[in-house]
């Protein structure tokens, strides 16, 4: 099968931990790699965002990416590029035209719009996964949301016009039933996770500062809605405990503001920015603490609990979105944005450490038997290839 991916602002090969450089970038390569595992020739589409980028370049046996002229090529803040999905969309027809996919599968709403302008004429089927919703941005982040105003009503025009619409999560499949998509049309099909590199056994990292505390890690992108402040407030709660932030850099905007709450909760001796970590190094950090947090206020799936789940640490996560299905029953959930509550399971978990473990095993048996990239590249392919078999049927009824 020919696959066609089309991911307009996350490439696969960017280094995973800017703004616009999380967890969708990582779920595309993944994807990407385990469907060609599977014998399929994939294309990965993506905007070209540096002059010296290559047209195309090949990121692993059967996997091709191809950086798409559309707007400057330069970084731009994914907000500011639907100007730019036309000529997006005009690259996409010109290029399929002569190299028709079999299915095209849009990663965000604005790669829907592109993807769905380029294949109506081609009769090529179309699936959507969103990663996120404009709803559920809006409703968390007000005013803050700098999505363009015309994000809602194009989304759903994306989620009734798709061939299918893949879901990362249960909850996710409420809001897109309550946009008005066909829930016929959705299945759930969640993120994978790379078991050959997050796994229990392996290295794990040495501290500089071995000062006696247990540690608490939290690692993501900086940004506010992540909620790494409600863990730097709940740790005033958590005596002996040390947290360790990986993400950001020293100058961003978001690690000046957690640094000047650091400063003001009095808690520079127990907490240390790391900044950022190669993704290669990220399971060696994760099974060097007691347990990994995550409490955004929403996430549309979560890498990191599962990632943490994967090598076998204790998982504390705000109970939203994806994390829902994933840490549900093998972790700790709790509301977003109450840090007593926080401390409280903190300080219970960290006295009990047979809790840690039971947890942690739970953990990853549910990682290796839900979440390995093969099955889910598995039950991706079966999505595709019921979209195949119904285009089939349809021209064989046409054909008399």
């Amino acid at each position: 099968m020919r696959v066609a991916l089309v991911s307009e602002h996350a490439n696969p090969l960017a280094a995973v931990g800017g703004v616009d450089a999380g967890g969708q970038n990582v779920h595309v390569a993944g994807l990407a790699c385990a469907l060609a595992a599977l014998g399929h020739e994939v294309t990965v589409y993506t905007r070209r965002a540096d002059v010296d980028e290559p047209d195309t370049i090949p990121m692993a046996p059967g996997v091709t990416v191809e950086h798409v002229p559309a707007g400057p090529p330069e970084p731009l803040p994914k907000d500011e590029l639907l100007p730019y999905m036309p000529a997006f969309a005009a690259h996409l027809a010109r290029r399929w035209q002569s190299e028709r996919p079999d299915v095209a599968h849009a990663h965000f709403w604005m790669s829907g719009l592109a993807t769905l302008t380029a294949a109506d004429l081609l009769g090529i089927p179309v699936i959507q996964t969103y990663h996120a919703l404009g709803t559920v941005k809006r409703r968390w982040q007000g005013s803050a949301d700098t999505s363009p105003d015309c994000r809602l009503a194009i989304e759903r025009d994306i989620g009734q016009r798709a061939s299918a619409v893949i879901a990362t999560c249960t909850d996710e499949v409420k809001e897109l039933t309550a946009m008005g998509v066909p829930v016929e049309r959705v299945t759930v099909v969640p993120c994978g996770v790379d078991l050959d590199l997050f796994r229990p056994d392996g290295p794990i990292m040495r501290h500089a500062d071995r000062n006696g505390y247990v540690r608490i890690l939290s690692i993501g992108r900086l940004v506010p809605r992540k909620g790494v402040d409600t863990i730097i407030e709940a740790l005033r709660h958590v005596p002996g405990a040390q947290l360790v932030i990986a993400g950001g850099e020293a100058d961003d905007d978001e690690s000046l503001r957690l640094g000047k709450l650091i400063a003001a909760s009095g808690l520079g001796a127990r907490v240390r920015m790391i900044g950022s970590v190669e993704r290669a190094d990220v399971p060696t950090l994760m099974r060097s603490v007691q347990v990994v947090v995550t409490v955004p206020w929403y996430e549309p799936f979560g890498m990191v609990p599962l990632e943490a789940m994967a090598c076998g640490v204790s998982v504390v996560a705000s109970a939203v979105g994806g994390h829902l299905d994933t840490v549900s029953g093998c972790g700790m959930l709790v509301p977003p944005r109450r840090p007593r509550v926080l401390a409280m399971v903190l300080r219970d978990l960290l006295v009990r450490p047979e809790l840690r473990a039971s947890l942690a095993a739970t953990g990853v048996r549910r990682a290796r038997s839900r979440y390995g990239w093969p099955h889910v590249a598995a039950q991706t392919e079966s999505v595709y290839r019921s979209l195949i078999g119904e285009r089939l049927d349809g021209l064989a009824t046409a054909g008399g």
